[in-house]
């Protein structure tokens, strides 16, 4: 049967079809601009986005399992409800939702408290679902690489309690398996969540030693200062959303992102291979 990617022009959506593809699936993609989609040929791309209805409808035909991706903007939440009552009502009930971590802790920080209602909603409504729950993305790094290597600061301010930072292509392979699992059961699966993380803790400090090694030379961490990171954020994005991501900075410090016992190892075992680690990523964009 078909999978429906919704959210597949993004960072972690691309790998989701690439991954899918990859493992012969039958996949189907939701998206505005048809001509910006540049997937294989044989990926079936409708033109639509959630709140157009109409197309929405179109989109889950014939589909059995959804990939659930809702960009973080003004109306997520009400493109994350909206798409899973039009599923439930084209009786489609296998989902991998894409959350965040300890959705359910951050309230006050509206992308979490957001997937934390979509979580909700999937458990009440009974879906067979898959929630994964992605640590902050290495891949974000890329937004203040220019920071590092120009000014010497890493200007993140993400604490040292620790954040458990993960690869988009670890999160993309695990949906995949997770997809391709729930569209192959002979039945209905029980609700799953799982917590996508990076093979290491890191903290500021360590982040900023991590790209002092990879450069030659001392880049220093630009401390806890999540005001000041919000007033940086606006000169170049939305006020709204860099007071957003000021908010998750704030939850980075009082808490961190620290993985459960046995994170990690799951993650591992899932995939067959080590996780994608923060080095990595540095040496590439310091490349």
């Amino acid at each position: 049967m078909t999978i429906l990617v919704i959210g597949a022009t993004g960072r972690v959506g691309r790998h989701v079809v690439e991954q899918l593809v990859s493992r012969s699936a039958k996949v189907r993609i939701l998206t505005r601009d048809t001509s910006k989609a540049g997937f294989p040929i044989d990926v079936e791309v409708v033109q639509g986005e959630i709140l157009d209805l109409d197309s929405l409808r179109n989109a889950f035909k014939g589909v059995r399992t959804l990939f659930l991706l809702n960009a973080v903007t003004g109306d997520e939440f009400a493109q994350a409800i909206i798409a899973l009552n039009i599923a439930r009502e084209a009786g489609v009930e296998r989902v991998v939702y894409l959350s965040v971590f300890d959705a359910d802790g951050a309230v006050n920080v509206p992308h979490f408290a957001v997937k934390s209602g979509a979580e909700r909603m999937l458990k009440e409504m009974d879906f067979s679902a898959t929630i994964l729950r992605p640590s902050y993305f290495i891949d974000n790094e890329v937004m203040i690489k220019d920071v590092v290597l120009t000014h010497g600061v890493y200007p993140m301010p993400i604490g040292a309690k620790g954040v458990a930072m993960v690869d988009v292509r670890d999160i993309a392979e695990v949906a995949a398996i997770e997809l391709i699992r729930r569209d192959e059961a002979p039945g209905k699966l029980p609700i799953e969540t799982i917590n996508l993380v990076g093979p290491e803790t890191l903290t500021g400090d360590g982040i900023a030693a991590i790209w002092s090694d990879i450069l030659g030379r001392q880049i220093v961490y630009g401390g806890d200062d999540p005001a000041g990171f919000e007033q940086n954020m606006a000169t170049f994005m939305p006020k709204w959303t860099a007071y957003e991501m000021r908010l998750m900075a704030e939850r980075y410090v009082s808490h961190g992102m620290i993985p459960q016992d046995g994170d990690v190892e799951r993650l591992v075992k899932t995939l067959g291979r080590p996780l994608h680690s923060y080095r990595e990523t540095a040496a590439a964009l310091a490349a």
